[in-house]
């Protein structure tokens, strides 16, 4: 895979489509009189609401069943849907949120709840979650909670990420398998030995090419699935507290970019044009072309598909013991603009998903995402769910320092600007000093002009 030089985008470039929004009926009107609410089976007042969420082939099939059991033991709500792939759905909510005509509940993924949020177009749970959910029984809540301690949604499902490590190429190279003991540079010296040029040579090894690396000791792309957990490890970040400032120009996120500058200048980790030889960024561990990566719980799929021998653990801890894990909780929230009846029906149905076992187990089964309930994610439903990964209890173990991405209202924007400094730094087009410095300027420049105004 030979290196090709200059400066490429690493992430894939927001879609721009123009979307008309669809607006949704309410109830019957009569004619010559005003509305008059339909009678549910039980005598109470008929709701009907819309439900709205991405999807694919399985998951669409698996939602449909779980309305119809929600809709049996509501008799008196009715549950309409909507529901595209991933890009198709959030750009046609976006202009539903400008029109005033978004679902009464959807599913957001977790990097967008403070967005709708701080925003107004998300209804505070706060309330809602304190009287009904027990958080002791949950993974995930405090994901969505804001600075001021409030509530904006209920995680349907969590993305935590691991280090996965390809377990026939460890063999093959006589290495031992990662220790939960393991830091940032004990995995670079592993993965040195795991990184193989086109002539057979490893990193370690005296003419090792590193514009010709056949197989990477670390896939690394992205906030999520990148520089994230090495930054936060490293004791520094992107944003403050209340995500509201830039904290980006320090010596611990200078430390940490250090360690991934030298990965990618020797070959041993992924650079953003090592990336354009594959498929997709995701593609290069299941392909077998990497030995480790930083990887969410939704990568087992591909992993598993791919036919790998596999296994996941914890992922490294920072130079002063620290460790951290990137957390994104896909969450259902609410429509602000809602009428309290719609709204209090959509908290049925979020209190259905959240609460109830089989809800959670029939989810679980379909491989997506952790469960939010630890009844469920604590039993063989889900550690036991395949024989790939064994160790699915890292997942888990990983939660207990789990963190949010630094979502805000502008996480989109902010995250774009901090990539296009730090690939300068990835591709030896800058400095560290001078890309933190820019991409410092750049963040914060995008936080004022939302949070300023």
């Amino acid at each position: 895979m030979k290196k090709r030089k200059g400066l490429y985008s690493w992430l894939a470039a927001l879609l721009l489509v123009t979307v008309f929004a669809s607006g949704c009926s309410g109830g019957g009107q009569k004619e010559g009189g005003a509305a008059s609410p339909p009678k549910g089976e039980d005598g109470g007042k008929q709701v009907e609401i819309l439900l709205g969420y991405y999807s694919s082939d399985s998951s669409d099939t698996k939602m449909k069943e779980l309305i119809d059991r929600f809709e049996e033991q509501h008799p008196n709500i009715k549950v309409k849907t909507q529901s595209a792939p991933y890009g198709q759905f959030y750009q046609k909510l976006d202009t539903q949120i400008a029109a005033g005509q978004a679902p009464d509940v959807w599913l957001s993924d977790g990097v967008y709840v403070m967005k709708y949020a701080q925003r107004g177009a998300a209804k505070d749970l706060t309330d809602w979650i304190v009287r009904d959910l027990k958080a002791e029984e949950y993974y995930g809540l405090d994901f969505n909670k804001d600075a001021e301690g409030r509530y904006w949604g209920v995680p349907q499902g969590i993305q935590v990420g691991v280090l996965f490590y390809n377990k026939d190429l460890f063999d093959k190279a006589g290495v031992d398998y990662p220790s939960e003991d393991w830091t940032w540079e004990d995995l670079k010296a592993t993965a040195a030995k795991l990184t193989v040029d086109a002539a057979g040579k490893t990193a370690e090894d005296a003419g090792f090419d590193p514009a010709s690396v056949n197989q990477f000791g670390l896939t690394f792309f992205s906030i999520t699935e990148g520089w994230f957990s090495v930054m936060k490890s490293y004791g520094g970040g992107v944003l403050d507290e209340k995500a509201e400032n830039s904290i980006v120009n320090t010596p611990e996120n200078k430390q940490a970019f250090e360690w991934m500058v030298d990965g990618m200048q020797r070959g041993i980790i992924t650079d953003p044009v090592d990336l354009k030889s594959f498929q997709s960024n995701t593609a290069v561990f299941p392909s077998g072309s990497a030995a480790m990566r930083i990887g969410i719980y939704a990568r087992v799929q591909a992993a598993n598909e791919a036919g790998l021998n596999y296994d996941v653990t914890l992922l490294p801890k920072g130079p002063d013991g620290k460790r951290v894990s990137p957390v994104i909780a896909n969450s259902w929230v609410i429509n602000q603009k809602s009428s309290d009846e719609k709204a209090e029906a959509a908290w049925e149905w979020i209190k259905y998903w959240a609460t109830e076992d089989e809800v959670q187990k029939q989810w679980t089964e379909l491989g997506e995402a952790v469960p939010v309930k630890k009844s469920v994610a604590q039993s063989d439903v889900f550690l036991k769910a395949g024989e790939q990964p064994a160790n699915r209890k890292a997942f888990l173990d990983s939660l207990e320092f789990a963190q949010t991405l630094d979502n805000n209202a502008v996480w989109e924007e902010w995250v774009g600007k901090f990539n296009e400094n730090a690939e300068r730094a990835f591709l030896g087009d800058a400095t560290i000093d001078q890309a933190l410095s820019d991409a410092d300027a750049a963040v914060q420049a995008v936080l004022d002009d939302f949070f300023k105004k």
